[in-house]
């Protein structure tokens, strides 16, 4: 499996594996498939793209539960690491480099 390295010359590198960084990517409506870029001026709709897929997917997760419990099923098992551990790293990147005015790339 291979990863994507996030970097900007404000912050330290940043990996994830390819399967989270590719869903990341995607919630930011960029290309996965090779190295890209965001610019400062697109980090602010970048995080608030990645802060509303985590309440989605916090919303999803507790209906889930929900249903299951009211039909008496077992609860859902989801990956005990959430998106909003995966993307918090990430959204602090983007706000450091907002600040900096430098941009974030990325590459496999």
């Amino acid at each position: 499996m291979s990863v994507y390295r996030f970097r900007s010359r404000e912050t330290g590198e940043l990996v994830m594996l390819e399967p989270h960084a590719k869903r990341l990517l995607e919630i930011l409506g960029k290309d996965p498939s090779g190295p890209g870029i965001i610019l400062p001026e697109q980090m602010p709709a970048a995080v608030e793209a990645l802060r509303e897929a985590v309440v989605h997917e916090e919303a999803q997760r507790k209906r889930a539960k929900d249903e299951a419990q009211a039909q008496g099923d077992p609860p859902p098992q989801f990956d005990p690491v959430s998106l909003r551990m995966r993307v918090t790293p990430f959204i602090e990147m983007l706000e450091r480099c907002e600040k900096a005015k430098v941009e974030v790339v990325w590459g496999v």
